[in-house]
This record gives structure tokens, C-alpha cells and sequence, in this order.
């Protein structure tokens, strides 16, 4: 007998070969929706799906939904405000924030500045200021909602902060011009505007990835009841563009996984670049929708104002959602940038279905078609339903015009983001379009305008921001202080140690432990680490503090009869991230410039391998600095050739020239714990004691060796920099050469100095350079104090300690250019050894023999800069090439 085949197997899933069975679906649906509402149509759907799945025919379903508003027009509810108030205020803030940028460009050309975002995102913004960023109110409390501002729109913030009173029209005035005045910075700058900005968004993708693991360390915080923030929300409002950015999409996963309903993403969908479609031959909209849906994210489309609603009823068939779904970007970019009577002839009349639909409409009516993300009540209802969400984050997808209101000077069109000026017809036109209360002169002048304070639109301004708490944006850095616990208490083990052996890494974590320990520093304590804490030395952190999880731990782990078993708890201290080092630097930030956002300080510590924190996520440092935070990075596992086995991509040489670059970045490069643990301790009382805007790296290696004591008269001179660790005679006189060492490099000048000693007779006084950049800072600020003052000229640490004309010699495990920092600033012959070049997999030995920053590399160095310098016979020099036996044909290891 044969098996019976389906009449539908086979059949695209365009073609339908039986309309009456699909007839009889959908009106069992509409039934089901008419007598029961869309809650048990959902379930009925679902449940479908799950079938589906469970029979493996639902596998190319798509991930997003029809080409329409998400929310019905019965779901969208009252309008809370006053709609004609917000829209007169809208306009104002519009004109005022397109009088700043083309003012400024008007009398300085360079300057740029963008009219065009903010033009597309007015509404989102004012909707979210009207009825939903909450501020800090009177309580002195932090409960304001944390808001991440989309950067190119920060004109149309400062236009708000004006009409506000917080900003003067000379602030806008200088908007862009920060030097000789009261001006304003381009982007949400905190270091540049220390009041008022509260998180940099200016490089694209990083404000999403923070306002993620913000979002997340208000619940971590509460979880561990150091706050409560139940009520707080965190929003952030970003480009379509700006979702390319790898850091904009890394934490989407986390943010579903954690349930974080306390977090919401407005995504200003104006469809456009700065050269021209984000997608045009698709549609970003509908992409998004998928990616976000996909990681599991609530999302809300916001797409057609309250004219389309209309139509959409009368499109029984589908045809016009039909025809919207099958329009491309590139052309919804051509539509929004002409007419009317364009749309009219090049869309809606192509499809004689339709057609039919607008046939009643006029031109005029056709041009007042707006996008959804132009529409206050339209986006209110997003708004309103995502603070309902309870469960998972959401997203609420905004369709946009980007220059929306300059018209032919830029709406919608390619060159919309480089718009700067207008002529005085485009502006006359921006006025008419708004009904703004201006004259032509003006217009003509650019004047900026804000209304009489008895005024109804200022009224209502200030009792909307009244009732949700106050002004935002807002920054505050006001905290409590923190005490560090004595030295002797937290480092004695390394200050004291005797010759024990230890890695400088297990002496951070050792010490790190000691800090967890104490009474009030301990709670305030955040150790971080994106993977690899068993290779650090912190397995026992998992169940002394525990990992922090909001579900707790809902498994046995492997391990369990352990006692560096796997811990995961809902209370747990340590952030243990995963491989995402963009993500637990996120994390780091969160908790570094917590004192700020929640008014409690904290002290995060993240230690990670060194090659990938500066190299590898650096403008999310850069941007941790623009906002003040405060911290520790660890860079483990630091240096060329302290790694071995490793190999090219996973030895460090330059994080520690590239933290020297970051202005508010304290950088060292200690050798011995007891070094580390002067500088850690210092470094802690600099963050919670002080309150110092700053952060410090720290290179710490995994190579064990013995540690000696540190002398307590050792201390300052550690801080600043540098100090005498030995010298090989105990005659001043006698010394010839200099020996500087950073790092595990120290080790090898020490070697080299005996090698000088009883090899060639040559006595040395060897110097422990614990940071480079901290004497080049000190050395910079004074040569410029003795420039700009007479008198009797200061001298630096560095001349204090390095000063005269004997020759010197500096090696350490990074490239060159970090002992060459202080070169400038010395009198004598300066001669740096470094690592420069690609890694190798070796062993250590190797390696630094590999590099030239061994000990015979370093006494050769020493021993040529003494036949140059000191009058030393060449012949010496000879005979230790011989007997050391470098090979002089051999290429640079910076060109091999």
C-alpha cells in the first residue's frame, strides 16, 4: 500500500493551494480574538509555534513581525499631556538647538556641529523629558533614572537646559568653543561638563554596552543590599547606524538573560548614516527587530504617527502594509525627502489597491503622513509599555526622518548629517513649519528664544520636570568616604617578605583578599574578571564571596565537594563575566563611577590578561576616564616575556605606553610585591579616601621568584616613581653607569650589574623604576613651571635621583617607548632596552634573550655607552661580545 503524500509538501511558502482551509484558520483566529482578546489569541499562537518547533517546520520562520506599529490604536491609551503645549515646546527646542550649531558655524567654519539628529529624535526626547526621565528629587537620595543621550543630538539637550535656565545664552553662544569662554562641548563630555553630563556616549556602540551593565549593577547592588533601586530605570536613546558597533549588541544577551525589565533602548531609526541608508536595500527596522527578538528582548515598533490609523483600518486586505513591507530603506529615504504630491504618484499610486486607499485624501494630507517617532502619543504608548514590561528589557524601534523640519536643506537626505548652515529661506521655512514665535529679523540674526517665565509653555515645563524628580541631565560626585585599612595590616606579607617566593599577581589577589576582609572596605570591594580566575589565583574568592547570579545557583556544580568549588549566588560579590573583556570593563565602569550615579563608592578591581585590556577595548577605557571613573585594572600576566609558551598575540609590551596617554591614568610597573603593595594601598586611599578623579593600571606578572623586604623609607620615592634599590660598591665615587629596571626586567638589570662588577670591574647603582609615566608627569609639569617663572627653578624626582652626566642604562619588558618617556628630561647618555616587535612561544630565558633584554643585553648596552661616553677601552667591549656571545647578524627582533 502506498503512503498517502500531502497535496501541501512541496509547496512555497508564498503559494497557497488551498485558500478555504487558510480562510477557515484565520476566521477561527479572528474568533478567537473577537470573543476572548488577543492574550488567549497569543496563547493559541504559541502553543502553535511550539508544535511547529516540535516538528521541525518552523525552522526559517521569520523573526519579526509586520511592517507596523506594534501597539494598536486601542492599546494606546489617553494622552497624559498637553499635546499643543509639548508641541510648541518641541518646535522651540528645535529652533534653539538649530540656532546653536549654525551660529557657530557661521562665525568659525571648523567648528561642525549636527542639526540633523536631533531634528529626527525631538519627539523621543521630549517624551521622555515630559513624562519619563525621573530625577533625583529633594530626598538627597540618588533616584534618578540614568539616561545614555544619543551624542550627535546634545544641541537639542543644551536647547532644554536653556529654556530650563541651568545653560545661559552665552553657554549656547560658545556651544562647541571651550577655551577662552563658558562654552559648551560637542558630546556628553563628564570630564568637560562635570555638572551636568553623566555618561560619554560620543563614540558609537558605547553607550549601549554601558547602559546594559549599568542597568545590571543596580541590581547587583540591591541584590547585595548595599541599595535600593527598585523603581530606577535605565534609558538610552542611539542611532540605527550606531548598531553595527560590535560593543552595541554584546551585552543584548546579558541584558535578557538577567531579565533586566529595568532597562530600555529607544533606537532613533531615521534610516541613515552619515553618507546615506543604514540599509537600503533593506530594512534596518525589521533587522533589529529580529536581532533584539532573538536575544530575547521585548520589542515595540513605533513606525506611523496617528494619521496612518486611519488607513490601516481601512486596509482590510492588507495591501498597504503589503506594499510598506516590500518598500526598501534606500527608497522610504527617497519618499521622506520630497512631498506630498511625490509620495502620492511614486507610492501610493503604483498599486492600484493602494490607490484606492488615498484616493480621498488631498496632497496636503499625503504630506502630513508622519513617521511614528515624530508622533508624542504614538511614542508615550511605547514608552508607557515598556516601563510595564515586567521580565526581559525592551526595545523600542522608532521610525524616524533624519533633518526632520529643515526640509530641502537636509530632509532625508544623504547629506543630511553634514548639515551646518542654513540659508535664511531654509530658516524662514523652519519657522513657518513650527508656527514659532520669531520675527524675520529674528531669524535673519539667529537669535534664540525663550518664552516669558509666566508664560504657559515655561509653566508646564517646569511642573513636568518638577513631578518627575527635577533637571536631567545631572551629574553628582558627592559620596561618603571610605577607609582603607593600615598597610601593615592589608601588605605586611609583602612588605615583610623575607625572601619568600611569590608572583606579583598572587600578591595582588592576596592582598585583594586582605581588603575583602576588612569591616567597611570589604563590602565595597567589586573583583572582576572576565575569565580565568583559577589561572590568577582567585578560585578561593568562589566560595568565600561567592559569584554573583540573580537566580542564585541552580544546578550542583561538578566540583561541589571542593572547597574552591564553583559558587554562584544572588548575593555574590564576584563578577565573573565570561570571555566578553568589552562586557566586564562595562562592568568595571558601572561600579568605578558608582560613586557618582548612586552615590555609594566602590572599589572595582579587574584583573585580566594584559594584552587585552588597553589593546583590545581602549575606547571603552578612554571613556571610563571621560567619566571620572574610579578603580583598579590588573593587568595579569603583564609583559613580552613573562608569558611564556604563549606566543605572539598574548604577550603585552605597550599597555603600559598606552595607559601612559589616558590623562587621568595612574600606570606602574612594579617588580616586588612590596613595591605592589605600596602602590595598591596608595591607590585605594587615592579612589575612596580623597575621592581623586582617577584610575590606576597596574602590570602584574604570573613568574614566581623571591621577594625582598621594602624598606618604609622606600614608600614615597616608590610612589613617584623611582627609587635606589642597590648599589654594587659601597663608594659613591666608584660608580661609572647607572642600571634603571621595570618590571620582571628589574631581575635581569640586577643580574647585569653583578655580571659589570665581577666580570669587567665596572661598579653601578641600580634603580627600581616602578612608573614611568608618573616621573615623566611630574618632570613635564615642572619644566613647564620653570619656563613660564623666574627665579630659583624646582627640580623634579627624576633629576633628584638620575640627575648628573654618568651614563644610564634602562631596560624593561614593554617596548622603548616606555622608558624613553623620561629621556628628554635627563643630562646624561640615556640608552633604553625594550621589547619591541611580535611575541614568541618560548621559554623565558629565551624570550628575553630573544628581545635583548637580558643580563648580558643590558651589560653590553652598559658597556657600549661607556666606550662612548666614559672613556672605557673598546677592546673590553669586544672581549664581552665574545664571551657573552650575541649574534650581531642577526636581524632587530623588531624586524623578525
Amino acid at each position: 500500500m502506498t503512503t498517502p503524500v500531502s497535496r501541501h509538501e512541496g509547496i512555497p511558502c508564498a503559494q497557497d493551494d488551498d485558500p478555504q482551509e487558510t480562510r477557515e484558520w484565520l476566521d477561527a483566529l479572528a474568533s478567537t480574538l473577537a470573543a476572548c482578546g488577543p492574550e488567549r489569541a497569543r496563547y493559541l499562537l504559541k502553543r502553535l509555534e511550539e508544535y511547529a518547533g516540535e516538528h521541525g517546520i518552523n525552522r526559517d520562520a521569520q523573526a519579526f513581525s509586520a511592517y507596523r506599529n506594534t501597539l494598536s490604536l486601542e492599546q494606546q491609551g489617553t494622552y497624559p499631556g498637553d499635546l499643543l503645549l509639548e508641541e510648541r515646546i518641541t518646535g522651540l527646542l528645535r529652533w534653539n538647538a538649530l540656532a546653536m550649531v549654525v551660529r557657530a558655524n557661521h562665525a568659525y567654519g571648523e567648528l561642525g556641529g549636527h542639526i540633523a539628529s536631533y531634528a529626527s529624535a525631538a519627539e523621543i526626547f521630549e517624551v521622555g523629558f515630559q513624562h519619563f526621565f525621573r530625577g533625583d528629587g529633594d530626598t538627597g537620595q540618588r533616584n534618578a533614572d540614568l539616561v545614555f543621550f544619543q551624542p550627535h543630538s546634545a544641541p537639542g539637550v543644551y536647547a532644554r537646559a536653556f529654556l530650563e535656565g541651568r545653560l545661559s545664552e552665552e553657554q549656547l553662544a560658545n556651544y562647541r568653543q571651550e577655551i577662552n569662554g563658558p562654552g559648551l562641548c560637542s558630546y556628553p563630555h563628564p570630564w568637560l561638563m562635570p555638572d551636568f553630563w553623566q555618561f560619554p556616549t560620543g563614540s558609537m556602540g558605547i553607550g549601549p554596552i554601558s547602559a546594559v551593565y549599568q542597568a545590571r549593577f543596580m541590581r547587583y547592588l540591591q541584590h547585595r543590599e548595599l541599595l535600593q533601586t527598585e523603581g530606577r530605570h535605565v534609558w538610552g536613546v542611539f542611532g540605527d547606524g550606531e548598531m553595527d558597533e560590535p560593543e552595541s549588541i554584546a551585552g543584548l544577551s546579558l541584558a535578557a538573560r538577567e531579565q533586566l525589565d529595568n532597562l530600555t533602548f529607544i533606537v532613533n531609526c531615521n534610516l541613515q548614516r552619515l553618507d546615506g541608508p543604514v540599509r537600503g536595500n533593506g530594512q534596518i527596522i525589521q533587522e533589529l527587530e529580529a536581532l533584539f527578538a532573538g536575544a530575547g528582548w521585548n520589542v515595540i515598533k513605533v513606525l506611523w504617527g496617528s494619521e496612518w490609523d486611519a488607513l490601516f483600518a481601512r486596509d482590510t486586505d492588507n495591501v498597504l502594509l503589503k506594499r510598506l513591507a516590500a518598500t526598501p530603506d534606500g527608497e522610504y529615504q527617497t519618499l521622506g525627502a520630497h512631498d506630498g504630491a511625490y509620495n502620492l504618484e511614486h507610492f501610493f499610486q503604483k498599486d492600484p489597491h493602494v490607490r484606492r486607499l488615498v484616493e480621498h485624501m488631498s496632497v496636503e494630507e499625503i504630506n502630513g503622513l508622519k513617521r511614528g517617532g515624530h508622533d508624542l502619543r504614538k511614542l508615550h504608548a511605547a514608552f508607557a509599555a515598556a516601563k510595564a514590561c515586567k521580565g526581559r528589557p525592551t526595545v523600542i524601534l522608532a521610525k524616524t526622518k533624519k533633518g526632520y523640519g529643515i526640509g530641502a536643506a537636509g530632509e532625508s537626505r544623504m547629506t543630511a548629517h553634514q548639515a551646518k548652515k542654513l540659508d535664511v529661506a531654509a530658516l524662514l521655512a523652519f519657522r513657518d513649519r513650527f508656527h514659532l514665535p520669531l520675527s524675520d529679523q529674528d531669524v535673519e540674526q539667529l537669535r534664540f528664544y525663550r518664552p516669558p517665565e509666566d508664560s504657559a509653555e515655561m509653566r508646564y515645563l517646569r511642573a513636568r520636570r518638577q513631578a518627575l524628580g527635577g533637571p536631567l541631565p545631572a551629574r553628582k560626585s558627592a559620596a561618603p568616604q571610605i577607609p582603607v585599612p593600615a598597610l601593615a595590616l592589608s601588605g605586611g606579607f609583602a612588605l615583610k617578605a623575607e625572601g619568600k617566593e611569590m608572583s606579583t599577581t598572587m600578591a595582588a589577589v592576596r592582598l585583594l583578599t586582605a581588603w575583602l576582609k576588612a569591616p567597611e572596605l570589604g563590602p565595597r570591594v567589586v573583583p572582576i574578571v572576565a575569565d580565568e580566575a583559577r589561572t590568577f589565583g582567585m578560585a578561593s574568592l568562589f566560595r568565600q564571596i561567592g559569584i554573583y547570579s540573580p537566580h542564585g545557583q541552580l544546578y550542583e556544580p561538578e566540583d561541589s565537594g571542593s572547597i574552591l568549588s564553583y559558587r554562584e549566588s544572588r548575593n555574590g560579590q564576584l563578577l565573573e563575566e565570561g570571555i566578553t573583556e568589552a562586557g566586564a570593563l562595562s562592568s568595571w565602569v558601572a561600579a568605578a563611577t558608582s560613586y557618582s550615579v548612586h552615590g555609594v563608592p566602590m572599589l572595582p578591581v579587574y584583573i585580566y590578561y594584559s594584552m587585552f585590556g588597553f589593546q583590545r577595548v581602549g575606547d571603552l577605557i578612554w571613556a571610563a576616564a571621560d567619566q571620572r571613573s574610579r578603580g583598579i585594572l590588573l593587568g595579569a600576566t603583564a609583559g613580552r616575556t613573562t608569558l611564556g609558551g604563549e606566543g605572539l598575540q598574548h604577550q603585552d609590551g605597550s599597555s603600559l605606553v598606552m595607559a601612559a596617554m589616558v590623562p587621568n591614568c595612574r600606570a606602574w610597573d612594579p617588580c616586588f610585591a612590596g613595591e605592589l603593595a605600596v602602590i595598591l594601598d596608595h591607590a585605594a586611599r587615592r579612589l575612596l579616601e580623597q575621592q581623586c578623579d582617577e584610575f590606576h593600571y597596574v602590570a602584574v606578572m604570573n613568574e614566581n621568584y623571591p621577594q625582598p623586604s621594602l624598606d618604609d623609607s622606600l614608600h614615597a620615592d616608590v610612589l613617584r616613581g623611582l627609587y635606589r634599590y642597590s648599589r654594587s660598591c659601597t663608594e659613591a665615587s666608584r660608580i661609572r653607569l647607572r642600571l634603571v629596571g621595570s618590571g620582571a626586567i628589574l631581575r635581569e638589570v640586577l643580574a647585569a650589574s653583578e655580571l659589570l662588577a665581577n666580570d669587567w670591574g665596572i661598579h653601578t647603582e641600580v634603580f627600581s623604576a616602578t612608573s614611568f609615566s608618573e616621573l615623566a608627569r611630574e618632570a613635564r609639569e615642572i619644566e613647564r613651571d620653570n619656563r613660564l617663572h623666574t627665579g630659583e627653578p624646582r627640580r623634579s624626582h627624576l633629576q633628584d635621583q638620575l640627575g648628573g652626566r654618568q651614563p644610564i642604562i634602562a631596560a624593561s619588558d614593554y617596548v622603548r617607548a616606555w622608558p624613553q618617556l623620561i629621556g628628554q628630561y635627563l643630562e646624561a647618555p640615556y640608552t633604553t632596552l625594550g621589547t619591541d616587535g611580535f611575541g614568541r612561544s618560548d621559554n623565558r630565558a629565551n624570550l628575553r634573550q630573544f628581545f635583548e633584554v637580558d643580563q648580558h643585553s643590558i651589560a653590553l648596552a652598559g658597556l657600549k655607552s661607556l666606550v662612548d661616553h666614559d672613556g672605557l677601552d673598546a677592546g673590553i667591549l669586544s672581549e664581552a661580545i665574545r664571551r657573552y656571545r650575541p649574534d650581531p647578524s642577526r636581524s632587530a627582533p623588531w624586524d623578525r
